[in-house]
């Protein structure tokens, strides 16, 4: 993923913040109390914790159906996985874009939030063309 891709260029003395745009600061949810933690810090803990929370037998016990109990945990890990897409966007241009032209991860990410309505779309500020065609999708495959 896009984690692996930045490793090169996100550090923690140069993104000493989970940050977005200006006015987006992200706490990391990792802590026993959530507090800032450098850029990539916060993506493997992110990463980790959606692992973890995913493959919870007490939250996901069936990998066919998902309890209406557990639906909520998905849009706050899809929440904290989008901030990583964004953080790479307003930072990272290059590797998100080199990434994202290869990939169309964010993408289909998004598109996947949107169509089971696990965030506000206020939430969705990496701008995703509705027009860009993903060259998957007209092969029949599906981008989701």
């Amino acid at each position: 993923m896009y984690s692996v891709c930045s490793q090169g260029e996100c550090h923690p003395d140069t993104c000493t913040q989970m940050t977005a745009t200006e006015q987006w600061i992200f706490l990391c949810a990792a802590h026993k109390t959530p507090k800032e933690c450098p850029a990539i810090d916060y993506t493997r803990h992110t990463l980790d914790g959606a692992a973890c929370l995913l493959n919870s037998n007490k939250y996901f016990p069936s990998r066919v159906s998902i309890k209406e109990s557990s639906v909520g945990k998905l849009g706050s890990v899809c929440r904290r996985i989008y901030r990583i897409f964004s953080h790479a966007y307003f930072h990272h241009r290059q590797i998100f874009d080199k990434y994202e032209n290869e990939t169309f991860l964010c993408h289909r990410f998004t598109r996947f939030v949107m169509k089971y309505n696990l965030m506000s779309k206020d939430n969705l500020i990496v701008p995703i063309m509705e027009d860009e065609t993903n060259p998957n999708e007209a092969e029949g495959e599906s981008d989701a």
